[in-house]
């Protein structure tokens, strides 16, 4: 094929954009297939080779060596291969063939559970509500309005999920795994004193009856109310009602104990805290709530929740949802103004003695101390979006993730080791496998761009191979055929089985490559809709990295640690926007 056709075909290779193009479908009003009917049908995760996921690991290590030091590691690699990765990854085989996914409770424990570190900035996601940006600008004095008109429509969607209305989601004609909407919910993790734990109790209709209560939290204090009355949803009427009388029982009085604060905290002492001295239900608001939506007093929203229960585009397919059903009916209830007789919210009080309250106030500090260290930049980028980028034949999401990393190599000299989200839903109870974009390819075209002497045709051919490389694999990534979670259950097995750990997770590049969660760049695609969100770094020397790609712009937040000598998050944006024309440019005179 010649090189400028190739270059510039775009790879529809059934990613996690396809899903969020489609998005806006998500519910039939005459559905014909229940939401979580093709769960026992999905297909078992499959365990690659280890010969091929060796290979693709001295691949990804390659831009971070020096040919010494590369030998030094394929040597470590080799000897792995042909010994204890032998055995190892005989009994992940074995481990395989009596789960559905053999990942699934490692990577829950690995991954969140068994972390001590505090959740709120280090684990959990959070972000603003899209609904700023049409029918719901910052305006004073309609904050109960909006709220109950906002928490009405999420209430939907929590019905959609209970009677199996929402429609399962399709990756093209493969069926993509809904358990995680499951945890939306009705869930909250617990602490433990070396693990946490994930508490569910969301049923569909057909299973049987689920909690239906909403938790407000105002000023310290929580009350609660039940959101269905007489077996119907409350209207936003109702829950305006509601909602003013929690604030009214608050105005003017002064704030409750805080303990949601303890949320923060690092997780074995939160846990003892916990287990000593608290009796009360925690929800909303909290730390280990699966959705905590946030209302601020200019009318906007925001929310934030806990990563361990289920990956970002769950709370993105719902904050979609609610987004176009708010733009839909301009923001407005259009419906009864009737309000029924029920009760008022019930606050829920927290029994507390002087230690507890020495703990809140320690972790109030310790938040605030931590939250002032994190630097967030949020920009639109709008000389451009995904019509642009798809007219030159190229894939939106390569297309930025490659202009990151020449973002990062000009501002740092170098490349930074990178991790992005591939989804792997295809499987049964599918979550994320590891896409590096940090290939040898991305590194040599980045060299390559910053070159003064480089011709046009030459950093055309780098992008090339950079833009193959990228779509390659993120293409196995997605099939099943990534490398980072099968290492990562190689680990585990030696681990459990208290067997020497193998040089291959000793080796100075296994870290500086971005293994055990080392990632500089820690980045991944929000999808196409009005959603988006922000995680915090990765490591202190790191960025963290969320966007969304819109018709005409690109919009991001990026995170950096202001304690970090080394980082900036504004200067990696500005770099970004720098990239992004020079890459349009090069597309652009290609097709000519």
């Amino acid at each position: 094929m010649d090189e400028r056709k190739q270059l510039f075909t775009y790879r529809n290779f059934q990613n996690i954009a396809k899903y969020y193009g489609d998005m806006t479908n998500q519910v039939s009003e005459f559905p014909t297939e229940r939401t979580f009917q093709y769960q026992h049908s999905l297909p078992p995760l499959p365990v690659p080779s280890l010969e091929g996921s060796l290979t693709k690991y001295l691949d990804a290590v390659r831009p971070f060596a020096t040919e010494e030091e590369y030998q030094v590691t394929a040597a470590v690699v080799k000897r792995f291969g042909e010994g204890i990765g032998k055995d190892l990854h005989q009994k992940l085989l074995q481990r395989a063939r009596t789960r559905r996914n053999w990942l699934e409770e490692w990577w829950l424990d690995a991954a969140y559970l068994e972390l001590r570190y505090p959740s709120q900035l280090n684990v959990n996601f959070g972000g603003p509500a899209p609904y700023l940006e049409h029918c719901w600008p910052p305006t004073e004095g309609v904050q109960l309005q909006r709220t109950s008109i906002s928490m009405w429509h999420t209430l939907q969607y929590w019905d959609l999920l209970r009677t199996e209305r929402l429609d399962p989601h399709k990756a093209g004609n493969v069926v993509l795994d809904m358990d995680q909407f499951r945890m939306l919910f009705c869930t909250c993790k617990v602490p433990g004193v070396t693990k946490d734990t994930i508490i569910n109790y969301f049923k569909t209709e057909s299973e049987g009856p689920c909690p239906s209560h909403v938790v407000v939290m105002c000023k310290g204090r929580f009350f609660s109310f039940d959101a269905v009355c007489d077996g119907y949803i409350l209207t936003p009427p109702e829950l305006l009602r509601q909602l003013t009388h929690v604030k009214q029982c608050c105005e003017g009085e002064p704030a409750g104990d805080g303990v949601a604060a303890l949320t923060s905290e690092e997780r074995t002492r939160w846990a003892k805290v916990t287990r000593e001295a608290l009796t009360g239900d925690p929800t909303i608001r909290w730390g280990d709530k699966s959705y905590n939506s946030l209302s601020f007093a200019d009318g906007t929203f925001g929310s934030n929740c806990d990563h361990a229960p289920y990956d970002a585009m769950v709370l993105v397919t719902q904050g979609y949802y609610v987004d176009q059903q708010l733009k839909a009916t301009d923001g407005r209830w259009k419906g009864s103004e009737t309000v029924r007789p029920m009760p008022l919210p019930e606050e829920l009080v927290f029994t507390v003695d002087d230690r507890v309250r020495s703990d809140v106030a320690h972790a109030k500090q310790q938040y605030f101390e931590t939250t002032q260290d994190l630097q967030v930049v949020c920009y639109a980028f709008t000389s451009f979006g995904k019509a642009a980028i798809k007219q030159r034949k190229l894939h939106p999401d390569t297309f930025i993730q490659l202009a990151l990393q020449l973002a990062y190599y000009r501002q740092h000299g170098r490349l930074g080791s990178c991790y992005e989200t591939a989804m792997t839903r295809r499987f049964y109870h599918g979550r994320t496998e590891t896409m590096r974009p940090c290939t040898l390819e991305a590194q040599n075209w980045c060299h390559t761009m910053l070159l003064p002497a480089a011709s046009a045709e030459a950093k055309r051919k780098a992008l090339l191979l950079a833009f193959n490389k990228h779509n390659k694999l993120m293409a196995e990534a997605q099939n099943g055929k990534g490398f980072d979670r099968h290492l990562l259950g190689l680990y585990l097995i030696a681990k459990e089985e208290g067997l020497p750990m193998p040089d291959l997770f000793t080796d100075p590049l296994y870290s500086k490559s971005g293994g055990g969660g080392n990632f500089t760049l820690s980045t991944s695609l929000v999808g196409y809709t009005t959603v988006l969100g922000a995680v915090a770094p990765m490591v202190h020397h790191g960025y963290g990295f969320f966007y969304r790609i819109g018709d005409d712009r690109i919009v991001a937040s990026c995170t950096a640690w202001k304690s970090s000598p080394e980082t900036d998050a504004e200067t990696l944006f500005q770099n970004l926007v720098t990239s992004l024309h020079e890459m349009l440019h090069l597309a652009t005179t290609a097709q000519l």
